[in-house]
């Protein structure tokens, strides 16, 4: 075993409490991640690598035949047949005629990030097969959720033969009945469906009654990508690129990315590919829409999944809560560096206002959540007299983390609340939505496990309520805390670049493949300070009493107990949980760690 990584024997039943840590800074029960010795020992031989790299990815359920794929994954290995999705072939060749035939494509979309980048795909996959693609955005208060008539009319009205529904319109019969006659329409989504598709020309959604493709994990912008594969294939038998060579599709992969990893998909398998090659993409910066979004965020790093969702993503998806929802859409498909570069700039300001709007929120939602909880209720379900539905999914994300347990949140504008909800693992909030739309409670709502929209009449409020203590009863069972899971121990002397470039081996992480956490003991905080354009991030130095330092970031430190201990310098040594991670920053490369938390010595 490597020597700068230690742990407790395999634990592969209960969990096994971390240094004796039931209730941490943050509330939280530390854990250590089980691992199977024999299986990280053959891992490791089999391919040839370090020990520490074989048990982490034991104890990720990796086997020794799939590490070298896990690692270097290709979409040579993971991209699947598009015909293996129920009525692709038919989408396809829909697709290969208006692409022939230089056709009007309208793309409907969602507001959120899948939305935008599932849009953008689609429309610059077809333009360069040779179709003519005009794009719409619903605007969030004015239309609400997923395809209406008046819009889809008026996108026929601009000539669009064809219209395709992204990350939306899977159920949406009576909106895409009205195209009868005046267009055809395909839709191409991933949501949640409780029953047959709309009479239309075609859906592809792997998520819909009856298909067997086993993708029912991609976001939108993948179902969209394979689309655009299978259409070009099509062509390509047509024999359409006999004169002219094929437009390389794989260029689009950094919008894929961007939204699989926004929208909170598993990294594994294919998405894990997916995500791989599209951040190899997003690191060229060809795409001027993206390359400004990170010059506005300050990344001058190469691009991670945890840039996509904490510096692009927020700020793609503030357009649609709180501005002009196709905003961000326009960003990403902005050809030109100076305008991309007007579009990022403006929605930084929108993520400003967006940030402070959430405030003013914030602190009453918690509260009436806590008291809900104080009170035995499985879920939190606040409401609140003119509150933005732009903002409701972040308060309920918010909610969710600190009390580990199912929210939702709306805002009640005259006689209905319209909110979003976000879930945790096991418990499947979308098919809930579904269920109570279906019993008549809601009057609009989906989603899939981890996250639902609804609406709901303020006289059926109460009934709803009493719905969500059943249907989410197992809630219960949760810690009032989510456990925080760790990997190992390390001390600070054995913390060096080369580690922590073994550990980003494992890359890209998120859903599904959690970044590495370690516990470093015995530190003291020898200087803390705010730092940021809010003040709501710590930096600090840490001493170990054996010797060796290091350099911290507390990340949303705002109030919390966490960061009150750093900033005070006066406690004792602290245990300190956190990620191993390079910093490069003008020229330099050094170490950090990034706290998660921290416990008392």
């Amino acid at each position: 075993m490597d020597p700068s990584l230690s742990q407790p024997p395999a634990a592969l039943g209960e969990p096994l409490i971390a240094l004796g840590v039931t209730a941490s800074l943050a509330g939280r029960r530390w854990v250590w991640r089980p691992v199977d010795d024999r299986a990280a020992e053959r891992i490791a031989q089999l391919n040839a690598l370090p020990d520490i790299l074989g048990r982490l990815l034991a104890a990720r359920r990796v086997s020794a035949e799939a590490a070298r794929g896990f690692l270097e994954p290709t979409l040579r290995e993971y991209l699947p047949d598009p015909s293996v999705l129920t009525d692709m072939d038919r989408a396809a060749s829909r697709l290969a005629d208006a692409a022939q035939n230089r056709e009007i494509i309208g793309v409907f979309g969602d507001y959120d990030v899948d939305g935008a980048c599932s849009g953008a795909v689609l429309a610059l996959g077809m333009s360069a097969l040779g179709a003519q693609p005009i794009n719409y955005v619903p605007d969030r208060i004015a239309e609400g959720y997923g395809p209406n008539a008046p819009a889809l009319l008026a996108l026929a009205d601009r000539g669009a033969s064809l219209i395709v529904c992204v990350d939306c319109g899977a159920t949406a019969h009576e909106p895409l009945a009205s195209l009868d006659g005046r267009a055809d329409a395909i839709v191409l989504d991933h949501h949640t469906m409780d029953g047959p598709p709309p009479a239309i020309f075609a859906t592809v959604n792997p998520n819909r009654l009856g298909d067997r493709s086993g993708l029912g994990t991609i976001c939108a912008a993948s179902v969209t990508f394979l689309t655009l594969v299978a259409t070009q294939r099509e062509l390509r038998k047509r024999g359409a690129f006999a004169a002219a060579p094929e437009p390389d599709l794989r260029n689009l992969l950094d919008l894929v990315a961007l939204a699989t990893v926004c929208d909170v998909m598993p990294l594994t398998g294919l998405n894990r590919a997916l995500v791989t090659q599209g951040l190899k993409i997003m690191a060229r910066r060809a795409r001027p829409g993206i390359a400004a979004l990170l010059e506005v965020a300050g990344v001058n790093d190469v691009p991670s999944a945890a840039h996509c969702g904490f510096a692009l993503g927020p700020r793609i998806n503030a357009a649609g809560r709180i501005a002009q929802a196709d905003l961000g859409l326009r960003a990403l498909l902005a050809d030109h560096p100076e305008q991309a570069l007007h579009f990022a700039r403006t929605l930084d300001q929108i993520n400003q206002q967006r940030q402070a709007v959430e405030a003013s929120v914030l602190e009453a939602a918690m509260a009436e959540a806590q008291a809900q909880f104080a009170a035995g209720a499985p879920a939190a379900l606040v409401m609140g007299e003119g509150w933005h539905p732009g903002i409701v999914g972040i308060i309920a994300g918010r909610i969710k983390e600190k009390f580990n347990r199912p929210a939702l949140v709306a805002g009640m504008t005259d006689d209905l609340a319209t909110g979003s909800g976000r879930s945790i693992t096991g418990i499947d909030l979308g098919r809930a939505i579904i269920r109570a739309r279906q019993d008549g409670l809601l009057r609009r709502g989906g989603g899939h496990a981890m996250a639902a929209g609804f609406a709901v009449d303020r006289a059926k409020i109460e009934a709803f309520r009493a719905f969500l203590d059943i249907a989410l009863a197992d809630a219960r069972a949760y810690p009032r805390a989510a456990d925080l899971v760790l990997d190992g121990t390390l001390a600070p002397a054995s913390a060096t670049l080369e580690l922590a470039s073994t550990i980003a081996r494992l890359g890209p992480f998120g859903a599904g493949n959690p970044e590495p956490i370690f516990v470093f003991p015995r530190l003291r905080v020898a200087k803390a300070e705010r730092i940021g354009r809010d003040g709501n991030t710590i930096r600090a130095f840490l001493q170990a009493e054996t010797g060796g330092s290091l350099k911290a970031m507390l990340f949303r430190a705002a109030d919390s107990a966490l960061g009150q201990v750093l900033l005070s310098r006066s406690a004792g040594p602290l245990h300190i949980a956190g990620q191993l991670r390079i910093d490069r920053w003008n020229g330099a490369t050094t170490l950090s760690v990034t706290i998660q938390d921290a416990t008392p010595a």
